[in-house]
């Protein structure tokens, strides 16, 4: 599900918790699905719980979870997300394209690519 790679510079947390976007942005976990426990990730990971719910809460934080006290995390629809999230995004996107563009990259090549992401490939 997850892989942790110890040699990484950023904190344990930040992996789970782009991993565990990563699984919910390519539909490995679907919306509504509910996530593992904390203990019960914590104990698969063999991290410590604090670890997974500080993931866990970020998560809620960027509108990818939701959490129902007594019930667990669940994957939030995805209308949910933050929209600041989005903004943050958008801007890496536009850096990252201008740069490509700069580098010589087509336009068009971007394009497809995009397309390819939502699926309008033919």
């Amino acid at each position: 599900m997850l892989n942790l790679d110890y040699r990484d510079a950023r904190p344990i947390y930040e992996q789970v918790k782009d991993g565990l976007r990563r699984l919910m942005v390519t539909g490995v976990i679907r919306e509504g699905e509910k996530l593992p426990s904390v203990r019960t990730l914590a104990g698969t990971l063999a991290i410590n719980p604090n670890t997974i719910q500080r993931a866990y809460e970020a998560l809620e934080a960027e509108g990818y979870v939701s959490s129902v006290p007594g019930k667990g995390s669940f994957a939030a629809p995805h209308t949910g997300v933050d929209r600041g999230r989005r903004e943050k995004l958008l801007a890496v996107f536009d850096r990252t394209a201008a740069e490509l563009l700069f580098l010589g990259v087509d336009g068009r090549v971007l394009w497809e690519r995009i397309r390819r992401l939502e699926g309008g490939e033919e």
